[in-house]
C-alpha cells in the first residue's frame, strides 16, 4: 500500500507538470564521473524524464532506465528519440526494488534522488538487486536526501539517515567518497543531502 501511495503521488506530480528535477542536463557530479569512465553499460534507477539516461547514451553508453511512473517513461522515450539516442537507451516501467526482468551486468548504476524515500524492506530489495546487477569493480553513484535526527517534521521523516544508508551497503560495496551538502527546491525548506560514491566488490 505504501508503494502504491508513493507511486500515485509521483504520478500526480508528473501530471501537474511541476517537476523540479526536470533539467536538461544531469547534475555536474554525474557529468564529472562519466568524464573519467570508459563507456559501457549503465543502469539509471528512478530515471524520471530520462535526463541521465539520455546524457549517458549521448556519450556512448548502453543504458537501461527504470521508472515506476508510466507518464514519465513515455516522455523519456520521446525525448530519447528526439535526441537521436533511442537505439542506445531502453526505458522500463518498473519498481527499483523488483528488476528481475534485467539479467545483464552493468558497469555503472546511478540513483539521483530515488532510494532515499524507500522503507527498510524496500531498501534491502533495492540493495540486493544492485548486488545482482553490478559486476565487481562497477561504480554506483547515489544522491540522497538525509534525515536529520533532530528534525521531527513529516517531510524529514521521508528521507534516510546516513548511518542506515551506509549500513545497508557494507556487504558487497566499498565507499570511496561522500560529499555532503544542502538541497533547496522551490519554496521548500532546505534538506541535508549527500553524494555517495560506491564500488561493487
Amino acid at each position: 500500500m505504501e508503494d502504491q501511495s508513493r507511486q500515485q503521488s509521483f504520478a500526480e506530480r508528473y501530471e501537474s507538470g511541476k517537476i523540479p528535477w526536470d533539467d536538461r542536463l544531469p547534475p555536474p557530479e554525474l557529468i564529472a564521473l562519466v568524464d573519467r569512465l570508459d563507456s559501457g553499460r549503465a543502469l539509471d534507477l528512478g530515471s524520471g524524464y530520462g535526463r541521465t539516461s539520455i546524457y549517458l547514451a549521448d556519450h556512448g553508453w548502453q543504458v537501461d532506465g527504470t521508472e515506476f511512473v508510466f507518464q514519465a517513461v513515455e516522455e523519456s522515450r520521446r525525448r530519447a528519440r528526439q535526441a537521436g539516442v533511442d537505439r542506445l537507451v531502453r526505458f522500463h516501467v518498473a519498481d527499483v526494488t523488483d528488476l528481475d526482468f534485467l539479467d545483464e551486468t552493468y558497469d555503472l548504476a546511478v540513483d539521483i534522488g530515488c532510494m532515499h524515500s524507500l522503507n527498510m524492506p524496500e531498501l534491502e530489495s533495492y540493495r540486493d538487486e544492485l548486488k545482482r546487477l553490478l559486476h565487481s569493480g562497477a561504480h554506483y553513484l547515489l544522491f540522497a536526501h538525509l534525515r536529520d535526527p533532530e528534525d521531527d517534521s513529516d517531510e524529514a521523516a521521508r528521507w534516510i539517515e546516513e548511518p542506515d544508508l551506509l549500513a545497508l551497503f557494507t556487504d558487497g560495496f566499498s565507499l570511496s567518497q561522500v560529499v555532503h551538502g544542502v538541497t533547496e527546491v522551490a519554496d521548500n525548506p532546505p534538506w541535508l543531502s549527500a553524494w555517495f560514491y560506491f564500488r561493487r566488490l
